[in-house]
């Protein structure tokens, strides 16, 4: 499991011109599922991600997470963080995970992000969706299960 965590003032998602999520100040979370992962990558990376201190303290340090500033979250099913561009022009997606199982994962992730401490919202699984994400900082980071969480099952 792939996410890109972005540290947001605001963020909100859109489909067919109506706003049907959005968050901020807190996290902008982009989530791709691979073949192999399961609920326990969901719940690994969802406490990965609640816990990141990427918010500044008093000092203007990176030293407080998305539970201690009291942020939210939104949560976005993006399957192309799977795309390989290695050969040719075209992405394959052979690593990304089967539209059902992602999104019973991306549900259970978004379910493990909310009891650990941060509101979520979501996008809408398998839309055509207009992300708009105002970055703060800007701090980007890639969070990524280890490659034996993914294979070591329930």
């Amino acid at each position: 499991m792939r996410a890109i965590v972005q540290r947001v003032r605001t963020a909100s998602v859109t489909v067919d011109g109506e706003v049907i999520g959005q968050t901020g100040p807190g996290l902008m979370i982009l989530l791709g599922v691979r073949k192999g992962d399961t609920e326990r990558d969901a719940r690994w990376l969802a406490e990965k991600a609640a816990g990141l201190r990427i918010f500044e303290d008093e000092q203007g340090k990176m030293n407080l997470s998305a539970v201690e500033i009291g942020g939210s979250a939104l949560v976005v099913s993006q399957f192309t963080l799977y795309g390989d561009c290695r050969k040719g022009r075209r992405p394959g997606f052979d690593k990304a995970a089967p539209p059902d199982v992602a999104e019973s994962l991306y549900g259970r992730f978004v379910e493990y992000l909310r009891a650990a401490g941060v509101p979520a919202q979501t996008g809408r699984f398998q839309a055509k969706m207009l992300v708009g994400i105002q970055n703060d900082g800007p701090v980007t980071l890639v969070l990524e299960t280890p490659e034996e969480a993914a294979s070591a099952g329930e």
